[in-house]
C-alpha cells in the first residue's frame, strides 16, 4: 500500500530501464508520470500501461522544471533519461556532457530553489571508477574516469553531494553496473546477439574475451531504485547495483551461442575501445544493508534476454530455433 496513488515522475520512461521501472511502480499502484520525447503513439516499451499513465512528449532540455515542480508534488523522481553509451561520448563529449550533466544540475537547481521534499534518485554509472585494479569496487574506490560518459557522470554525482548537504535537496545516487535485459538495443549481450544473427559463422569481438564485467538484470536494478527510495539515504549518498560477481565477456559470448543454438568462430580484435575498462566487480554491501538482493541470475536473465530477442526480432533472425 505504500505506494497507491503515490505521485511518480521518471524521466526517460519510455526507454530501456525507465519503460521497466515504469510498468514496476504502476503494477504497485504508484500515479506514474513519464517525460520522454519518443512518440507517444509508438510506445512499443510502454504497451501494457500507456492508458493508466501520464504520458508527456517533450525533450527534458525544453522542460520548464520551475513549472514542473510548482504545478506538481511529486513523492519521487527517478532521473533515467540521458546519453547511455561510452563509446558515444567519446565521439561527442559535448553531447554527452549536455544530456548526463546539464539536465541533472537543471533539475536539481529547480528542486533548491522550490525548496521540494521531493526525493530525486539519479541514475549514474560505474564507469565513473574508470580503469581501476580494485576488487571488488565499493563506493568508496578511488575514481578516475576514462571516457567523457564517466567523467560527466562523476561531476553530476559531485553535485548530487553538495545540493543534498548544502542545500537540503533529498537526493540519492544509484551507480548500475553491466546492466542487461530485455529491450536493450546497445551493448555487450545485444551486441553478440545481433552478431550472431546476422552471421552465425563468425563473430567478431573487442579485447581478447579476458575483459570482466558484473552483470545486473533490469528488473533487478529496478528493485534496487525502488528499495532505495523507501530505505535509502537521500543526503546525495551512492549506491553500486551489481550482482557482486564478474563474468568475462568472452563466456557471455559463449552462453548466448549455446541458447541460441550456434557455434560461431570467434576473432577477437586484441584491443578495448577506447574508454572501457578492462575489469568490473562490484561490492554490493551498502544496498544490500538496505534490504536489497539481486534476484535474477545470469542464467535466467539471458534466457529471458533471449526469449525477447527472438520475439522482437522475428523472421530477421537467422539462427536456428531451438
Amino acid at each position: 500500500m505504500e505506494w497507491a496513488n503515490q505521485r511518480v515522475l521518471v524521466t526517460g520512461g519510455n526507454g530501456f530501464i525507465g519503460s521497466h521501472l515504469t510498468q514496476k511502480l504502476v503494477s504497485l499502484g504508484a500515479n506514474v508520470t513519464v517525460i520522454d520525447r519518443g512518440d507517444r503513439h509508438l510506445l512499443a516499451n510502454l504497451a501494457t500501461v500507456a492508458d493508466r499513465i501520464e504520458y508527456r512528449q517533450e525533450d527534458l532540455s525544453d522542460t520548464d522544471f520551475d513549472a514542473l515542480f510548482r504545478d506538481n508534488e511529486f513523492r519521487t523522481i527517478f532521473h533515467f533519461a540521458g546519453s547511455a553509451t561510452v563509446p558515444g561520448s567519446v565521439d561527442n563529449p559535448w553531447e554527452d556532457f549536455r544530456m548526463n550533466f546539464l539536465l541533472a544540475l537543471r533539475m536539481m537547481e529547480s528542486l533548491r530553489r522550490s525548496k521540494s521534499l521531493t526525493r530525486l534518485i539519479l541514475a549514474s554509472s560505474a564507469a565513473v571508477y574508470g580503469d581501476t585494479t580494485v576488487t571488488p569496487i565499493s563506493e568508496t574506490t578511488p575514481t578516475a574516469p576514462i571516457s567523457p560518459y564517466g567523467a560527466s557522470k562523476l561531476a553530476i554525482d559531485g553535485y548530487a553531494s553538495v545540493y543534498a548537504r548544502l542545500y537540503g535537496v533529498r537526493i540519492a545516487v544509484l551507480r548500475p553496473f553491466a546492466v542487461y535485459g530485455p529491450r536493450l538495443r546497445k551493448q555487450v549481450v545485444f551486441d553478440f546477439m545481433r552478431k550472431l544473427s546476422e552471421n552465425p559463422e563468425t563473430v567478431d569481438g573487442h579485447g581478447n574475451g579476458t575483459q570482466q564485467r558484473d552483470f545486473c538484470f533490469v528488473m533487478d536494478l529496478v528493485d534496487a531504485a525502488i528499495r532505495v527510495d523507501t530505505a535509502g539515504s537521500f543526503d546525495g549518498s551512492v549506491y553500486n547495483v551489481a550482482s557482486g560477481h564478474g563474468v568475462a565477456i568472452g563466456d557471455i559470448l559463449s552462453m548466448l551461442s549455446e541458447r541460441l543454438g550456434v557455434q560461431p568462430k570467434i576473432r577477437w580484435s586484441g584491443a578495448v575501445r577506447p574508454g572501457e575498462p578492462q575489469r568490473w566487480v562490484a561490492d554490493i554491501t551498502k544496498i544490500c544493508s538496505l534490504g536489497w538482493r539481486p534476484q535474477v541470475g545470469l542464467d535466467e536473465g539471458l534466457n529471458r534476454t533471449v526469449a525477447w530477442f527472438r520475439e522482437s526480432n522475428g523472421t530477421a533472425i537467422s539462427i536456428p530455433s531451438q
